[in-house]
């Protein structure tokens, strides 16, 4: 069997299994009797709506929610390294070094464009 033949084969199977998936999710799924005006009203734990759901949030929120990511990332790439920084040797200081260097440039342009400042 050729690599082509596998991958095609692979790719039709995914494709079947999907879409039964979908179609089974689709036709067993459960259906209320008479819709209810509960359904269409927000949910806030418990407690009165106030105001509608959809609240337009200023676009400093997602930049600190993206610099909060992009520094949990680096510490995810630290921990596995400083846990095997002897087997790994010298240039896997250099490396991380480097990588550090570069993360700690963006965060300076990003303190410097005042695009981490709350306002």
């Amino acid at each position: 069997m050729s690599p082509w033949s596998a991958a095609l084969i692979f790719v039709g199977l995914s494709v079947v299994i999907i879409g039964g998936s979908i179609a089974a999710a689709l036709i067993l799924r459960t259906r209320s009797k008479a819709p209810s005006p509960l359904q269409r009203d927000t949910y806030e734990c418990g407690e009165e709506p106030d105001g509608t759901a959809w609240v337009r949030f200023h676009p400093r929120y997602y930049l600190v929610a993206l610099v909060f990511v992009l520094f949990d990332v680096e510490a995810a790439f630290l921990l596995p390294w400083a846990l095997n920084l002897r087997e790994l040797g010298d240039i896997a200081l250099v490396d991380m070094g480097i990588f550090l260097g570069v993360l700690l440039l963006g965060w300076v342009y990003a303190l410097k464009k005042g695009a981490l400042q709350w306002q």
